[in-house]
């Protein structure tokens, strides 16, 4: 159905969901980087924000217009916007979290690999001009347990590609999994149970009050010695005091998110520069893959909602 309404876009998309957006009727002004201060001045002039993860959408953007029927986020987390707030406003919130699941669960295995496999070292190692072979040695990933927090969309294809590598797979979620664990051989099992069983720890869980911290000084000393920790998800699950602390409990640590993107302060610096870390630039979704998934997901929903009133 064809519609006519005004979206602003004020983070960089693909050109192609600018061009399938304008194709259905929406009339779109592209302007990404366009200040907080800005859009409070401009927003009442639109029917749709199109946005990312750059801005915090709270009161004081929504209140800015009268006029603002849907919030849509490009991409699955809704942290940065006060979702109760905008829908007591009567305001749709609109995502695409279907789209980056296997790209994200991808790079879950990825780095579950090079932190067995301590190919960072390796390689480092070998550009730095030497020959590393029989001084690191690795181990392999089947027979490991993996223990999956969060048994979402992307933790359910993280635990497909895991059963097929032969790991074993255990899973923590707020809602009832268990039916879903077992198609890979596993088991639903407390917090407390999965960490202390737990060869590898994945956090695929989305950033909430009660998952804030959730791996703090508490937590941690549960963890088995010598285990691998992965966040893909957000960087506030991992209290990063408390891990800098504790390096010494673990094998290798996975971070494609920080509490602070990008990491400025003494800390993050302290922790990524450990010969034990590996940390990425938050690129969970970040294949050609996703982005098309994404794309096509992210224009579909929001012509849908559009459409329908």
């Amino acid at each position: 159905m064809f519609v006519i309404v005004d979206a602003l876009v004020v983070d960089s998309v693909p050109d192609r969901l600018v061009f399938l957006l304008r194709n259905n009727g929406v009339k779109v002004n592209y302007n990404p980087g366009i200040s907080r201060e800005e859009i409070i001045k401009v927003l009442n002039n639109y029917d749709i924000l199109v946005f990312r993860s750059r801005l915090k959408i709270d009161k004081e953007i929504i209140d800015s217009s009268n006029r603002l029927k849907y919030l849509a986020r490009f991409g699955v987390g809704l942290d940065n916007v006060d979702i109760e707030y905008a829908m007591k406003k009567g305001i749709k919130i609109i995502n695409a979290p279907n789209a980056p699941s296997k790209s994200v669960a991808q790079l879950i295995i990825s780095m579950i690999f090079i932190l067995e496999r301590k190919l960072y070292k390796i390689i480092d190692s070998v550009k730095n001009g030497e020959w590393p072979k029989g001084k690191i040695i690795g181990n392999e990933v089947d027979g490991k347990t993996l223990g999956i927090i969060g048994f979402g969309r992307i933790g359910r294809v993280t635990a497909r590609y895991a059963y097929q590598l032969g790991m074993k797979i255990l899973a923590n979620d707020i809602i009832d999994v268990n039916q879903e664990v077992q198609k890979y051989e596993g088991k639903q099992v407390s917090l407390d149970y999965l960490l202390q069983n737990s060869d590898i720890i994945s956090l695929s869980v989305p950033l909430t009050p009660l998952t804030y911290h959730m791996i703090n000084y508490k937590t941690i000393s549960l963890i088995k010695n010598d285990s691998i920790i992965i966040n893909t998800s957000r960087g506030e699950v991992i209290d990063t005091k408390a891990l800098l602390d504790s390096l010494d409990k673990f094998k290798g640590i996975g971070l494609d998110v920080l509490e602070q993107e990008p990491p400025k302060d003494e800390i993050f610096r302290k922790l990524i520069k450990n010969d034990k870390v590996i940390v990425t630039s938050h690129i969970g979704s970040e294949t050609f893959e996703a982005m098309d998934r994404l794309t096509e997901e992210f224009v579909t929903n929001i012509l849908k909602e559009v459409s329908s009133k």
